[in-house]
């Protein structure tokens, strides 16, 4: 009775604590950033831009965007601090409203993609392990929670659990570029054989490596980790811009790494509209093992994201509870720093959509959200320039306002490009905007309706 009192006592008094470095922040955005897409996505883009000059220039220029994204975000995270992600930047630039439809569209990405990340771990676990055939679904959901009772543990431990992860899947995609330079490479077989590919010219060029470009600026997404955990970062004036400018680089190199690699090993023609080229180059590195040793990759690189993905979705609602658009209990925290409240609806949403395999439909939907809030971000930092020039900023975005103004044009032709696109679920997405205006108002009436209102 006595240690239930006192761990009730511990989740109402607790507080995020400021245990996390330079390390920590290049962990997550690895953890979040590096998954699946790099793997996959190559094949897109060979097929649209089938010169490896062009190719290259691609993933170096979905770097530059991610890299403006990542210096105009580190002004803003910086002025103020706080964890839960785009949600506190947004809201104190733009109000509530706008505030609240970053928060909820954000977290409901973040479930969204730890469904779809623990189901396809779930594929890839069951050829290793023959008795899980046929169960990726519980497969995946014991890993998303075993991974969130590590959390529940605290910051400290999801630190550790992040930093270990987060190694070893770069470790292990570093080793897959170094065996495709090293080794000697067999000859393709005869229907593997490179064919060849028209280059398009004039616009239609230009169209193609802007299609491109759209697929390979999706595999840099991650960059804004750091930002939801501002309050829990020791430095966070100087730790999160190192983290998320240094976060871009390294994933850039790795990322131009595994392409050179695959360019080496299958060739730019044979890439171009292979679903899965990192499968291909596999194969012919490593024969017979070759999909083994991808698949033990692919579950590394995996877990690494399903920790991330619970660490930082966990902090949306509890931004969003200071703020009076969630409920109360979601800004407790317990002795460990830990927003349980946050931690178990991520975690009971995420298992819902696993079961029900709704999540591809919610992230189609959600794709439109994804850049319309990064929109947001980078409008806030010119409303916040606006606002108060004059305040104490730990970091300022350099060349202002030509880097937020490019990252902002980016995020435009990008969002533009989504809905072209895929025009019926961003059609769902623009209503799923309309529906949120009377649903926050009912939330604003609640908050007034709470005692000491």
């Amino acid at each position: 009775m006595q240690e239930a009192t006192k761990e009730a006592s511990a989740l109402a008094g607790g507080k995020l604590l400021r245990v996390l470095g330079l390390a920590f922040g290049l962990a997550v955005m690895v953890g979040l950033t590096i998954g699946m897409g790099i793997l996959r996505t190559p094949g897109e883009v060979a097929a649209k831009v089938p010169t490896e000059s062009l190719f290259l220039m691609v993933w170096v220029l979905g770097a530059g965007y991610a890299l403006l994204g990542a210096l105009s975000m580190a002004e803003l995270a910086t002025l103020r601090p706080r964890s839960g992600g785009l949600y506190p930047m947004v809201h104190d630039a733009l109000g509530p409203f706008a505030g609240f439809v970053s928060g909820w569209t954000d977290w409901l990405g973040f479930v969204g993609t730890m469904a779809a990340v623990a189901i396809v771990l779930g594929e890839y676990v069951g050829p290793l392990v023959p008795a899980l055939i046929g169960h990726e679904a519980l497969t995946g959901s014991f890993v998303v929670v075993v991974f969130a009772l590590f959390q529940w543990r605290g910051i400290r431990v999801g630190n550790a659990v992040q930093l270990v992860t987060s190694s070893m899947k770069g470790i292990a995609l570093i080793a897959l570029a170094v065996a495709a330079f090293a080794m000697v490479v067999p000859a393709a077989p005869v229907e593997t054989m490179a064919r060849a590919v028209q280059v398009p010219g004039g616009a239609l060029l230009i169209a193609a490596i802007v299609v491109a470009l759209q697929s390979a600026i999706s595999t840099y997404d991650g960059w804004s980790a750091p930002v939801y955990f501002g309050e829990e970062i020791k430095n966070p004036g100087r730790e999160i811009p190192r983290a998320m400018i240094g976060g871009v680089l390294l994933v850039m190199l790795i990322y131009l790494a595994l392409n050179v690699a695959f360019l080496r090993v299958v060739g730019i023609e044979a890439m171009a509209g292979d679903p899965f080229v990192a499968a291909t180059a596999a194969s012919r590195l490593f024969g017979p093992i070759g999909d083994t040793a991808l698949r033990v990759l692919m579950i590394i690189s995996l877990i690494a994201s399903v920790n991330a993905l619970l660490l930082g979705g966990s902090r949306i609602p509890y931004a969003m509870s200071r703020d009076r658009l969630m409920p109360p209990i979601m800004g407790t925290v317990n002795a460990g720093g830990t927003p349980v409240p946050g931690l178990v609806v991520e975690v009971l949403v995420s298992l819902v959509l696993i079961a029900t395999g709704t999540f591809n439909s919610l992230i189609a939907m959600l794709a439109f959200f994804f850049v319309a809030n990064y929109v947001l971000v980078f409008v806030s930092l010119f409303v916040q320039r606006r606002r108060a020039p004059d305040a104490p900023r730990p970091f300022r975005v350099p060349l202002y306002p030509f880097v937020p103004g490019l990252a902002l044009l980016g995020s435009l032709v990008f969002l533009v490009a989504s809905i072209w696109s895929d025009p019926e679920d961003s059609l769902v997405a623009i209503a799923m905007l309309a529906v949120s205006w009377p649903i926050y108002r009912l939330v604003c009436a609640r908050a007034r309706q709470e005692p000491g209102n």
